[in-house]
């Protein structure tokens, strides 16, 4: 007992450490910020303060001593981000503490002497810096205009990629196989066994990555849901600061949070957007991406062999080299429709990747064939 005692007081110490550490940091970064943003990162810190007053409470309730704010030392990490923040300002050492309390979301989630309030907390911090982080401002003024390329359902990346890795493994497998100087019959065998393969391989790959997904978007967002039921004050407090975050003021961000928090739905499907960073409409198809993959995967792979089956020798060869180089020139060029770079310099790119790839196998297959004549 004496043993177990001494390891849950190391335990709740740890804690503690951490969470001063973490309203260290936001005071130091609230002593360089003004108006709304100095008064986020004083509520933060008085948050990790208020956890760090509960593990001292856990202390006590052990016989140990309570540990006070004069013995605290503030960790090289927190010292390092507080002289950052002095010296160029908080925003530079935003994105730095924004992936700090991302690592950190769950920190509490499987702590049995923590509350669920202060697991919540945890959580809802990084959502609130990701807010004030002013590269993640701008990506969101991106993801509402028109010209914004993204696929939150995952089917489009799925179809293109599928289609890039179809050609390019299988390009690399037939030039390896007749690298090794084989037949047309085996070469065609080879490129037809890869094409299979690889699409039931990428469209179960999918299905099950996808669907592992879903699951954990649907965990969150049934936790949510309970969180919201039991702690409805805790939560419009959370929803009306990630607002005052975004530049919302006080009392509206209270205010706009107050009514959305009346309507259960409501709530939970605004939550989730906002402090989870889920569409709870677009959680992905795992079928649909599936067979997007299956799919664009034998498109991609087929190309290689196409010239195999209507032709053998040299001109095979060739022409399959031809449309395959055509093919990755056009996959690349396609890919910079979701990025926004140039077509030709994208296209160029894909070739010379796709095209070192089936060298390298092309001569790795040739000097095996070799050998074992």
């Amino acid at each position: 007992m004496a043993s177990k005692a001494r390891s849950k007081a190391s335990e709740f110490r740890e804690h503690w450490v951490d969470e001063m550490n973490g309203a260290a940091m936001y005071r130091a970064l609230a002593d360089r910020a003004r108006g709304e943003q100095r008064e986020i990162f004083l509520e933060l810190a008085g948050a990790e303060e208020r956890h760090a007053r509960h593990w001292a409470r856990k202390l006590a309730e052990l016989g140990e001593p309570e540990p006070k704010r004069e013995d605290f030392r503030e960790d090289l990490r927190t010292r390092s981000i507080s002289w950052l923040a002095r010296r160029f300002g908080p925003d530079a050492v935003l994105p730095i503490v924004e992936r700090a309390e991302i690592a950190d979301a769950g920190h509490y989630d499987g702590v049995a002497d923590a509350t669920v309030a202060m697991a919540t907390d945890e959580r809802i911090h990084a959502r609130v810096l990701a807010g004030l982080t002013p590269s993640n401002v701008q990506s969101g003024i991106r993801r509402g205009e028109r010209w914004h390329r993204g696929d939150a359902t995952g089917a489009l990346r799925a179809a293109v990629f599928g289609v890039n890795d179809g050609l390019v493994s299988n390009l690399s497998l037939v030039m390896g196989v007749t690298g090794g100087e084989a037949g047309r019959k085996f070469i065609l065998l080879a490129g037809l066994a890869g094409l299979l393969a690889g699409s039931f391989s990428m469209g179960a790959g999918e299905f099950i990555s996808v669907t592992s997904q879903r699951e954990l978007f649907q965990r969150e967002i049934a936790l949510e849901s309970e969180e919201i039921a039991a702690m409805p004050e805790e939560e419009a407090n959370e929803l009306a600061l990630i607002y005052r975050a975004k530049g919302v003021g006080r009392e509206e961000a209270e205010a706009m949070a107050a009514r959305i928090m009346r309507n259960h739905d409501t709530a939970l499907d605004t939550m989730a957007r906002e402090e989870l960073g889920l569409n709870p409409d677009e959680l992905g198809s795992p079928t649909r991406v599936a067979a997007s993959s299956f799919i664009s995967f034998a498109i991609g792979a087929v190309v290689p062999v196409l010239a195999w089956l209507f032709s053998s020798g040299a001109a095979a060869f060739v022409a399959s080299i031809a449309m395959s180089a055509l093919a990755l020139f056009l996959i690349g060029a396609g890919i910079s429709l979701l990025t926004g770079r140039s077509a030709i310099r994208s296209g160029i790119r894909q070739l010379l990747v796709g095209g070192a790839a089936a060298a390298a196998t092309f001569g790795i297959g040739r000097l095996i064939g070799v050998s074992v004549s």
